[in-house]
């Protein structure tokens, strides 16, 4: 048996024959933890995914661990507002992210910066991308009323993020969500 150690925040959610979401989650491990009480739940994860009962089955009174891939977050050196959000990386880093990821946008010290989970939809690796050698991607993400700039001291960190749903073939129940690491 293994051990699992708890990251993030635990979310709790009513469940019913009707698919229900969380929150989005920053990616913080490659897995996410399900315990389900009252009644057995169909797992999903995704950027906005809805449970069906051909997903993962997580049994009554039981618990199931369910991989989200490797964990994905960039530092973000430039910021280029508009209708849609230009962010760059580093020079020689290319983009840990891909067109259809869900991304949020912390940055340390300047909140009004910040997003969540917006998608990603443009990745452009080539080379001379306005005179930097470095990767540009665009977040569906309206930043144009936004009046900050990104301010060198400070941290700008994309990471990905989902969501996880669930649903029960009959009854009621609760479902208890959290991100785990294994030892």
């Amino acid at each position: 048996m293994s051990n699992v150690r708890p990251v993030g925040i635990n979310s709790t959610l009513s469940t019913s024959t009707s698919s229900v979401q969380t929150s989005a989650f920053q990616q913080q491990s490659d897995s996410v933890r399900v315990l389900a009480e009252g009644a057995g739940v169909y797992v999903n994860t995704g950027d906005n995914p809805t449970s069906t009962n051909e997903n993962y089955y997580v049994g009554l009174q039981g618990s199931g661990t369910v991989s989200l891939g490797p964990v994905r977050s960039q530092p973000v050196v430039a910021i280029t507002k508009g209708s849609s959000t230009i962010l760059q990386f580093q020079e020689g880093t290319g983009s840990a992210f891909e067109v259809g990821d869900a991304v949020t946008l912390t940055v340390t010290g300047q909140p009004t910066l910040d997003f969540e989970h917006r998608l990603v939809t443009n990745v452009n690796n080539s080379s001379g991308v306005g005179g930097q050698f470095s990767c540009q991607i665009t977040v569906d993400y309206d930043s144009s009323a936004v009046g900050a700039v990104l301010q060198s001291v400070n941290t700008a960190i994309l990471r990905k993020s989902f969501k996880v749903s669930v649903k029960t073939e009959t009854g009621t129940g609760t479902a208890y969500i959290q991100q785990v690491q294994r030892s």
